[in-house]
């Protein structure tokens, strides 16, 4: 697919138009997924976690937490977004494969110039040119991208749309290798590439209703219904499932707060970790 369009030249392909769909034998029973989907639902297919197992979860260790409705966590989310902090997000079933897609996620604000460096270098805990990815409300991809498709699996590239670049200054011409990177090169910087593209997942709300109001929450106060999406983890760690995994992996990075499914987590209401167990991480996972 991707050397049909990218360098051949020729127009993407719809999923349906590709084959990904067969039409029912005589007999079979017809599927009800969505046209635009398939029968992984998304890929949400691992474990979740109850209300009940979080909070037996945070009252044996005692961390200070807060229920929120979950009307309302959607807009408390997106507020702390908007102010530039970092959310780990534990929520709905956990996602099956190597990428993280809202279940086991760490968000950030993709309008922020400083976004990809803090996120790297304070939290993934790498170098900081390493690129993130945007997730889009699916009914704006096209506003925003060069692509109108679903991408729910973060699995195509697309440039920006010319409309959201920014100019590129006369001076950058000169400059090379990580500061060529360091030049914002859009109005979200934190998941374009320096060649003005970006791996793109969409975000439909009858396949993650929160993760969904969450943009769309954050849209609703910025006007940008993107978000950097990155794995819920640091460098060399798998991706956090359960909520103590989460726990742990907020408190030995530089996360704002976390949300495990109706409960938020303030960082500067946590106690510190006990003395070198922040860093201990780094002897459990090899480099990547």
């Amino acid at each position: 697919m991707n050397l049909w369009h990218r360098y051949l030249g020729n127009p993407r392909l719809s999923a349906e138009a590709s084959g990904a769909w067969e039409r029912p034998s005589p007999g079979q029973r017809r599927s009800t997924v969505p046209r635009y989907a398939d029968g992984m639902s998304g890929s949400y297919l691992g474990p979740r976690y109850s209300g009940a197992e979080i909070q037996a979860f945070l009252d044996g260790h005692g961390y200070p937490a807060r229920r929120v409705e979950r009307a309302a966590l959607a807009d408390e989310i997106a507020k702390l977004l908007a102010q530039e902090q970092v959310v780990g997000l534990l929520q709905g079933r956990m996602e099956f494969g190597p990428r993280a897609l809202g279940g086991r996620s760490i968000i950030g604000d993709p309008r922020s110039p400083r976004m990809q460096s803090v996120m790297n270098l304070k939290i993934k805990f790498r170098e900081s040119f390493r690129p993130f990815a945007p997730a889009v409300l699916r009914e704006h991809v096209g506003e925003w991208f060069e692509f109108d498709g679903d991408s729910p699996y973060m699995l195509i590239v697309a440039g920006v749309q010319p409309s959201r670049r920014l100019p590129v200054p006369d001076e950058a011409s000169g400059l090379w290798g990580i500061e060529q990177l360091n030049v914002p090169r859009s109005t979200i910087p934190a998941v374009t590439h320096v060649d003005c593209s970006a791996r793109i997942q969409t975000v439909r709300r009858d396949t993650n209703p929160f993760y969904y109001d969450i943009l769309d929450a954050f849209y609703r106060r910025t006007g940008c219904p993107v978000l950097v999406n990155t794995s819920f983890n640091v460098r060399g760690e798998p991706i956090v499932c359960t909520p103590e995994d989460a726990y742990r992996c907020f408190m030995r990075t530089n996360m704002d707060a976390l949300v495990l499914e109706d409960f938020l987590l303030s960082r500067s209401e946590q106690e510190p970790l006990a003395a070198g167990d922040a860093e201990s991480w780094q002897k459990e996972f090899a480099l990547d």
